[in-house]
């Protein structure tokens, strides 16, 4: 029984020592130099936080083979990896330091000077500085760590969206790792002949999957540069010269790709195995896909960054019309979805209700912030007999007559936009009460054009470009609303508050 996600490379790369573990760009590296480099690392890592273990170590790099060996030498040393965006601005990733007080920083010569601007330079490592090829590990430090580090020992920590202008920590660990990977072996048919086609930024789940395939099956990691997203042809051309067999996608850029009709100018025969989650791929696009990639099997999967991936999926086999939703299917082994009516009870079939889920893949809350902890993970209403935590997730789902479950919609103020997780309160927050652009404002979603649209009152007549200016020195490009709207004064309900409800009507009334 596995109790380390390092378990699995243990057995893994004596297998695959010769084989190429990642390639990046021009670059490439062996599992047989990866498994010495991270041991290494993880050796200096222990020596440098004075043996602590089971504390963040944050990462601030580019996506590369730094990356992975960093994420995996925190590993080794008994810790946890939390991976910062180099693209968002500064105070955001301060904010993001401030709360989870990361035992160290690993960074490189291009981004050094910016994390001393804002972080103890003694708790911050160059790994540019490593000779690898001269430093020695101790093989009896890695195992003594290794001794003290059970299952539900923290592994890394996400970002997400928070209400307040600060993200949230989500803490996930080794047992929601392995209980997923283990059922993505034996439910969709992965092997070790996987070559994947790696599009996620470093600070998604789908990347921490990537790298639990790279450990457990010996997969091979094709990292596709992040600059690449807005070129499509050059993304699939990558996918075929490496052969790529396996992607994990937000549907996104897929949709781009149908509507280009790049699949018919370049060749992924080689595709065979095809994932997508984070958010609804519209199925006139998705039937692109399936029509060009007749091989391929397609996956949707669903669950917020709280559930360690995902806690539902479904295997397209049947014929879906344009204009049917795909269904997210069946709960993963281990995991149990409970769809829950205004009454915590559980709804009929076609009842629609909230989402909520159990099980082994449940994060353990939020780093350093028990109070949004105990709000979003408590305890099952349908359990009265001993302590059961569920996570509400506050996506409105229903069964369908076949069994399957379909996602409809978000309850609240929480939303998947672009693969990222958005609470729309934080968009909210900066530009209001950080950066003072307008007296008052309500962010809403348009979920038939996937847009951010922003309702705001002001004395003044403010420039979109400025105010996106202004935005982006706050927020990631992701966070930034696509529609600015002016209104007079903002809709209010029978309490006093903004009305959303009304907003969202506003935006319907003029799609």
């Amino acid at each position: 029984m596995k109790t380390n996600i390092l378990d699995y490379i243990d057995q893994t790369q004596k297998q695959i020592e010769n084989r190429i573990a990642v390639v990046e760009g021009d670059k490439e590296i062996l599992f047989k130099k990866l498994y010495r480099d991270v041991k290494v690392l993880g050796c200096l890592l222990h020596n440098k936080v004075s043996g602590i273990i089971r504390k963040p170590i944050a990462v601030y790099l580019d996506k590369s083979i730094e990356v992975i060996a960093s994420n995996i030498g925190i590993i080794y040393s008994g810790n946890a990896y939390m991976n910062l965006d180099t693209k968002t601005p500064i105070q955001r990733t301060n904010n993001i330091l401030d709360l989870i007080q990361p035992a160290l920083v690993i960074t490189n010569n291009k981004y050094v000077e910016r994390i001393d601007g804002i972080w103890d330079k003694s708790k911050i490592l160059n790994i540019d500085l490593i000779n690898f090829e001269e430093e020695k590990y101790c093989q009896d430090t890695l195992d003594k760590v290794r001794d003290t580090i059970i299952d539900t020992d923290p592994l890394c920590i996400i970002n997400t969206s928070g209400s307040t202008g600060v993200p949230k920590g989500v803490v996930l660990n080794h047992r929601s790792f392995i209980d997923f990977t283990e059922w993505a072996i034996k439910a969709t048919g992965i092997g070790k002949q996987e070559i994947v086609g790696s599009l996620s930024p470093i600070v998604f789940d789908i990347y921490s999957f990537e790298l639990c395939m790279l450990m457990a099956l010996g997969s091979k990691i094709v990292i596709i540069p992040d600059a690449w997203a807005a070129f499509p042809v050059k993304i699939l051309e990558l996918l075929r010269d490496q052969t790529v067999n396996f992607i994990f996608w937000v549907p996104t850029i897929m949709v781009n790709i149908a509507n280009m009709d790049l699949l018919s100018r370049i060749d992924l025969s080689s595709l065979k195995m095809i994932w997508f989650a984070g958010e609804v791929f519209p199925t006139k696009q998705f039937n692109y896909w399936r029509e060009k990639l007749t091989e391929a099997k397609f996956i949707n999967l669903y669950g917020p960054i709280e559930i360690t991936l995902d806690c539902t999926y479904y295997i397209v086999e049947r014929e879906l019309s344009d204009d049917e939703p795909i269904p997210i299917g069946y709960v993963c082994k281990n995991t149990d979805v409970l769809i829950l009516n205004d009454d915590n009870q559980i709804c009929e079939v076609n009842e629609e209700g909230e989402l909520c889920v159990r099980g082994s893949s449940l994060a353990m809350g939020y780093y350093n912030n028990p109070k949004q902890t105990s709000e979003a993970f408590v305890q099952n209403p349908l359990n009265n007999s001993y302590p059961e935590i569920i996570y509400r997730t506050g996506d409105i789902a229903k069964v369908n007559e076949l069994g399957e479950i379909m996602f409809l919609g978000r309850k609240d103020t929480l939303i998947k936009h672009l693969g990222y997780r958005i609470e729309l309160a934080e968009i909210e927050h900066i530009i209001i009460n950080t950066l003072k652009l307008v007296k008052n404002g309500c962010a809403v979603y348009n979920y038939d054009t996937k847009e951010i649209v922003f309702y705001y009152e002001s004395d003044k007549e403010i420039a979109v470009a400025e105010m996106r200016k202004n935005i982006g020195s706050a927020l990631p490009r992701y966070m930034i609303p696509n529609v600015f709207r002016k209104l007079d004064e903002l809709p209010r309900n029978t309490n006093g508050k903004i009305d959303r409800l009304k907003l969202r009507e506003m935006i319907s009334d003029t799609n």
